[in-house]
Order: structure tokens, then C-alpha cells, then sequence
């Protein structure tokens, strides 16, 4: 998607906001459908109508399984019509031309690979659709019987592109019923507004120092500033991806919707597995939910308890991406957490947290690397660099000029990749009225000039893409 925060921010929102707080409410989810359509065909004008065919589909299978669905069998036929379409569309555009070069790599073929171009958010909202018409085959909600509501639900805006993931049994009353505030429009804002500081300031800051060292040859490279490039990209794409999510939940808010949060500081985790408690929760949530636990999750004895595990990450490697360093990420993980799950998670425990901490960071931050980088050639020459004391300098000048560069802002985004907000909110609450009032000022007041260092930010570089867009 070609699309600019720019003309977003300082016309679309705003524009979007005054018209769907003045038309009575029987109209606004109208007018939130229009502008989400209008957001979306801005950047991808012919794929809406596969998003329009997607959610047509769910919505008739549903409106047909309330109807007809008298019998299991007749429920499990709409479901897997509605499973299979969606994830063929998916498969299609997704995974077409990876399937195709891989095949031609392993069997040394020369098919042409078809050069589709990816619906922005296809996997985030395939996923939307696909949790309706399953938890309608559950019971878990009742069919919907406005499409308007419906597409609505898929196409909203806010969080469209790039999630969070919001299941309708979530959002389904709120579709019918909901209190627009102006406390909720103020908490919106203000989450709005750190999200836009949080992409602006910090994570397109260390996506720059990134995309510097991992272009350097080895020749170019210490092993000090090879792990600095994959903090940077950590960094870049967890204020990148958690920008984005608080920006939604800002933006559901003052729209009187309540998304759940996506994120709760992943980079403080204390093991992998409370990392993925930690981190893009409404993915690994769907995952546990939709396929672990179908599949039996852990009750089913130990080898099929490892079964399940490898299933539920190889196709998380595989939703991030059609390239075989996402599946290897996704290997990666579910192998760490079998290992944590049966080897050494209860000796870990035992550790002080400081030791549970660091083990858990660098993971991740190795884990990223492998997650950034497409190429496995340049992959294997990037993880060989990270390793290579005694062949490359442990340091250099060129690791000094970095983080005499970058230094403040790597600093802070570590500072508030921590829980420093929620305990400053705390000691603010127990103030007395008067200096909690000073507070609320000072926060308000920075608030303002930080959206205003953003925005001046932005106007010097107008495209500003997030990286989950690609997903």
C-alpha cells in the first residue's frame, strides 16, 4: 500500500471523526463503512473487491448455517466452505509465487513464478472472517444478520492493515450498541498520539541504524556492531508493530469500540513462552484458540503434544511471511519452547530474573535477525558475523560513531520498552489533588509537543510505512 501519514493524519481522521460523531447513530457504522473503504481503496482500489467477497462469503455462510444448520453436518459444511475459500484466496496471493520458486529450486524447474502483488492486511482480515464462522459453528455468537454491521466489522479502519486481530464476539454488540465519551474520545487521543510518537521518533530512528550496518560487509562489520543492528531491528519492529496497535485502540476508542491490547512490554519477558504471552497477543491467542487446541493442545500425551507445537509454529512462521526465513523463525520457536516446556523451563525459573531476563532477550533479539532478513545466504553470513570473535574486531570505531549518534534514542527506547509508564501513572495517582493536577497538566503539555515533534518528523519524510503493511 503507497500510503502517507500524512494526508491520513491531517485529513482523512479528522474528516472521518466530525462526520461520524454529527449523523445520528443509526448511520455511523454507514459512515465508519465508507471511510474504511475509502481508507482502504486509497492504496489497494481492485483488491477491495476481494476483501468485498471475502466478507460476503462469511456473511452468507453464516446467515445459511442459522438457517439450515439443523444438523452437524450441515453446520460443518458452511464452515469448511467458508475455511477452504478463504484460505485458497489467502494460499493464492500469498504463497503462489513462493510455492512456484521453491518448487523450482528443489526439482531444478524453470516455472515462472506469477508475480501477484499482496493485498495489504489479507492475513489480518482473513483471520477476522475466519474466527466468525467458527465461533458461529460453536455457539460462541449469533449470526449476523446486517451485512452492513458486518463489513463493517472486517473493514474498519483502525485496524485493518495491520491488526490487532479482533474476533467479533469481541466487537458484536458494540456494532449495535455503543457510548461514544468524551473521556473515551480523550484516552483515544492521547493513545493515539503516543503510538504516532512511539513510530516516528523511535522505531523509524531505529530502522535507520539498522538498515546502515546490515548493508556493511563482514569486512566492515565488528561483532559489537552486528548485535547493535539486530537491537535496532528488535527495537524498529516492536514500537514499529506496537505504535500501530495503540494507534487503533486509540482510534476504536473514540469511535466507542474497545480493541483488546496486542501488546504488554514482550521486550521484559522473563521466557520465551511468557514472551508470546507477551507479544502480538491477538495472534498467538487465534493460534491457541483456532489450532492448538482443536488439535488437542496438551492433553493428548506427549508426542502429540509436540506435534501440535510444531504444527501451531510452522504455520505461525509461515503467516508472517511466503519465504523460508519466516518458516526457519517459526521452527525456531516452537523448537525453543518445546525445549523450555520439557528441558530446562523449570531450572530457568529457579534463576534470578535479572539471568531469566537476559536469556530471553537475546532469543529474541537473534530471533529477529532471522525473522529480518529474507535471504538465507545473507541470513547465514549475518548470524556467522554475530559469532565471529577473533575473525572480525569485537569492536571498532565505527560501533563508537553509532552509539555516539544514536545513543539517546536507542537509550530511551529501551527505557520505555519497560513498564516506566504505567509506574509513573501509578505514583500519579496517589498525589494529592493538587499536584495531580500539575501532573495532568505536564502530561498533557508534553503530550502535545511530542505530537508536534511527529508531525514535523513526518512532514521531512513523508512515507512512512509500517512494516507489518507487508503481512
Amino acid at each position: 500500500m503507497v500510503f502517507s501519514c500524512i494526508p491520513f493524519l491531517f485529513f482523512f481522521l479528522p474528516l472521518c471523526l466530525i462526520l461520524y460523531y454529527v449523523v445520528p447513530f443509526s448511520w455511523k457504522n454507514g459512515t465508519l463503512l465508507i471511510f474504511s473503504l475509502i481508507f482502504y481503496a486509497w492504496g489497494e482500489p481492485v483488491y477491495i473487491l476481494l476483501m468485498l467477497f471475502s466478507t460476503l462469503l462469511d456473511y452468507s455462510n453464516g446467515r445459511l448455517m442459522e438457517r439450515f444448520g439443523t444438523t452437524r453436518g450441515r453446520r460443518i459444511f458452511f464452515l469448511c466452505c467458508s475455511i477452504c475459500i478463504n484460505l485458497s484466496i489467502l494460499a493464492f496471493f500469498k504463497y503462489a509465487g513462493f510455492a512456484v520458486s521453491s518448487i523450482n529450486g528443489i526439482f531444478n524447474t524453470q516455472f515462472t513464478p506469477p508475480q501477484i502483488r499482496l493485498p495489504v492486511g489479507i492475513s489480518f482480515y482473513t483471520f477476522q472472517t475466519m474466527s466468525y464462522i467458527i465461533d458461529l459453528y460453536r455457539g460462541r455468537v449469533k449470526a449476523e444478520h446486517s451485512y452492513v454491521s458486518y463489513l463493517t466489522y472486517v473493514s474498519m479502519f483502525p485496524q485493518l492493515v495491520a491488526g490487532p486481530i479482533v474476533r467479533f464476539s469481541d466487537i458484536q454488540q458494540r456494532l449495535h450498541s455503543r457510548e461514544i465519551t468524551y473521556a473515551a474520545f480523550e484516552q483515544g487521543m492521547l493513545r493515539f498520539m503516543t503510538g504516532l510518537f512511539k513510530k516516528v521518533l523511535i522505531a523509524n530512528q531505529a530502522g535507520v541504524l539498522w538498515e546502515e550496518i546490515h548493508v556493511l560487509g563482514a569486512a566492515d562489520t565488528s561483532v559489537a556492531t552486528a548485535w547493535l543492528g539486530a537491537l535496532c531491528f528488535t527495537l524498529q519492529l516492536y514500537f514499529d508493530f506496537s505504535a500501530y496497535s495503540d494507534m487503533a485502540i486509540g482510534m476504536g476508542k473514540m469511535l466507542g469500540f474497545d480493541y483488546s491490547e496486542n501488546f504488554r512490554y514482550p521486550l521484559t519477558a522473563v521466557s520465551v513462552t511468557d514472551f508470546w504471552r507477551r507479544w502480538h497477543i491477538s495472534l498467538s491467542t487465534w493460534f491457541r484458540d483456532y489450532v492448538y487446541i482443536p488439535l488437542g493442545g496438551n492433553r493428548k500425551g506427549v508426542p502429540r503434544h509436540l506435534f501440535n507445537i510444531a504444527v501451531v509454529w510452522f504455520l505461525t512462521g509461515l503467516w508472517h511471511g511466503a519465504s523460508w526465513n519466516f518458516i526457519l523463525w517459526g521452527v525456531y520457536y516452537g523448537v525453543l519452547l518445546i525445549l523450555e516446556k520439557y528441558i530446562w523451563g523449570k531450572a530457568l525459573a529457579g534463576f534470578p530474573r535479572f539471568i531469566q531476563h537476559a536469556y530471553t532477550f537475546l532469543i529474541v533479539v537473534f530471533g529477529f535477525v532471522i525473522f529480518a532478513i529474507t535471504d538465507l545466504g545473507e541470513l547465514g553470513s549475518y548470524i556467522r558475523l554475530l559469532f565471529s570473535f577473533g575473525a572480525n574486531p569485537a569492536a571498532d570505531t565505527r560501533f563508537l560513531w553509532y552509539l555516539g549518534n544514536y545513543g539517546p534514542v536507542l537509550v530511551l527506547a529501551c527505557v520505555l520498552a519497560c513498564p516506566v509508564y504505567p509506574w509513573i501513572c501509578r505514583k500519579a495517582a496517589a498525589l494529592s489533588r493538587e499536584k495531580s493536577r500539575v501532573f495532568s497538566a505536564l502530561s498533557a503539555a508534553a503530550a502535545v509537543l511530542l505530537f508536534l515533534l511527529s508531525t514535523a518528523y513526518m512532514v521531512s519524510d513523508t512515507y512512512n510505512p509500517f512494516l507489518y503493511f507487508r503481512f
